[in-house]
């Protein structure tokens, strides 16, 4: 419970900055380049900690870190919004970005530990609340700004996240740091594993990011798409990935990881081929909604067995997965956009599936997430 209150306040923080961004940019007189490039330094922030956090926890053990990471994060919103320069804002942005990464890989760390403990799967529902918590930041967060105006909304996102933030840190699972643990060397991995591990992970966020970037554009401009018809590209994307995360873990338990993975990939793969060569806006619409359905579970089922691998300190191989996963939303959309600029949004969304016949081909490696195998 305690793990699934954090994924949901992460999920929360995230969601509660969506709605908060036109008025960041009117405010500080950003142009579409400039803050362009504050979301850039949002994301380099994130991934540059993951493998400094993926360092420590090899070191000092998840369960300090989820703390630190979860109570340095909450004031952050708030000196966003407080932020009187463009250079004050660059900064808190970075250090946002940077603390939001970190205390991802820390509590991603920290779910592999309950899944060892109580020898069952609870990845996917942890990721499940991580977009709970979005959807309802960004769908309340638009509310209160309109109700209550832009300070009001941020004092009362800090307060609540606070109540959530210190009322589950107590309870956060403990590690065992054995002398052994304490003696890691914090360097990358020699072994293969967990970059293979880390492309399954890459190209299954990589279409995500494509389908949220990107998705409403391509119903607009290339299916002559009505505005809320466009706007549900991502969100029928997003209704049944969240769905299907609280139902991953029980189907994760009875078919195993590796099946699982391979059931997944092939939704996933089904889903992207519709939206691609759609006819119609409502057919791309259902193609979005199966391939979320497919990446629902791929992400959790990587990231669980990058914290099982053998003979490997569990931070270190987790933060290169992490790493690279969310790389393929930050780098991935700039890319797709110039492709699409010299072919179309139909070629793109219908070459993207090719990615997750890579994960079906490392699908083998999802072994390792399976909880039976692990005491």
């Amino acid at each position: 419970m305690a793990i699934s209150a954090l994924f949901f306040a992460n999920g929360f923080t995230v969601g509660s900055w969506a709605p908060k961004i036109p008025e960041f940019a009117s405010r500080l007189g950003l142009g579409e380049s400039a803050l362009g490039l504050m979301i850039l330094a949002f994301g380099l922030g994130s991934l540059l900690m993951m493998p400094v956090v993926g360092g420590m926890i090899a070191r000092l053990g998840s369960s300090r870190l989820v703390k630190v990471t979860s109570i340095l994060g909450l004031p952050t919103l708030l000196l966003l919004t407080l932020a009187p320069t463009v250079p004050v804002a660059a900064i808190t942005i970075f250090l946002l970005g940077g603390l939001i990464g970190a205390m991802d890989v820390a509590m991603n760390a920290n779910a592999v530990l309950v899944e060892k403990r109580m020898r069952r799967p609870i990845m996917s529902s942890c990721h499940g609340f991580w977009s709970l918590g979005g959807l309802f930041g960004a769908a309340l967060g638009g509310l209160l700004i309109g109700a209550v105006g832009i300070m009001a909304h941020v004092l009362l996102v800090t307060l609540f996240l606070t109540a959530v933030v210190l009322g589950v840190v107590g309870m956060v699972s403990e590690d065992k740091t054995t002398h052994t643990e304490e003696k890691v060397p914090l360097r990358l991995p020699q072994s293969p594993i967990p970059y293979l591990v880390g492309i399954m992970a890459l190209f299954s966020m990589m279409p995500e990011g494509a389908i949220l970037d990107w998705g409403a554009l391509y119903l607009r401009q290339e299916l002559s798409s009505t505005l809320t018809q466009s706007g549900l590209a991502f969100g029928a994307f997003s209704a049944t990935m969240a769905l299907m995360r609280f139902a991953g873990d029980p189907i994760r338990e009875k078919l195993g990881a590796v099946t699982t993975l391979r059931v997944c990939a092939l939704f996933a793969f089904a889903g992207m081929m519709i939206a691609g060569q759609a006819p119609t806006a409502t057919i791309a619409i259902v193609g979005f909604a199966i391939s979320g359905i497919g990446i629902s579970n791929m992400v959790p089922i990587a990231f669980s067995a990058a914290g099982n691998l053998p003979g490997m300190a569990q931070g270190i191989a987790l933060s290169v997965v992490t790493f690279m996963g969310y790389s393929g939303i930050l780098v991935a959309p700039s890319l797709i956009g110039f492709i699409a600029e010299f072919t179309s949004f139909s070629i793109v969304f219908t070459a993207l599936p090719m990615l997750f016949l890579v994960v079906l081909a490392l699908s083998s490696l999802a072994r390792h997430a399976n909880m039976r195998d692990h005491q």
